[in-house]
């Protein structure tokens, strides 16, 4: 039934012009705005659509995953870019804040509000 649809997932955040400069800016995405509500343009071709919600509680798992080549380059340079990694209690996480110890290196960070994303190593 579904099969030859152009799917595309979805989340909330509670400030639309904060999560506009965050993707874009922070993350270089190419976002674009239509009917109050963003559109995530990822690689590949795929879309995630963001939109507004008073009452919006961040999720309590990782929402988007941005898979790199090199997992301390891109940490390194979201650090640059103001971005702060997360941390675990637990998850032996390196001073750069990565999971090293168990499937591939990943490391969290959260969205302005607070869903979190992560970046792993492809």
């Amino acid at each position: 039934m579904f099969e030859s649809t152009k799917a595309f997932s979805g989340f909330s955040v509670d400030d639309i012009p904060a999560a506009k400069a965050f993707y874009a800016d922070k993350l270089g995405l190419k976002v674009t705005e239509e009917h109050g509500m963003l559109t995530l343009h990822l690689g590949g071709g795929g879309t995630v659509l963001v939109y507004p919600k008073e009452d919006h509680t961040p999720a309590t798992f990782t929402i988007l995953n941005f898979p790199v080549d090199d997992i301390d380059k891109a940490v390194d340079e979201l650090a640059g870019r103001g971005v702060t990694m997360l941390r675990y209690d637990g998850f032996g996480q390196d001073e750069k804040g990565v999971m090293r110890v168990e499937g591939p290196p990943i490391g969290w960070f959260s969205d302005p509000a607070g869903n979190v994303l992560s970046v792993l190593q492809d």
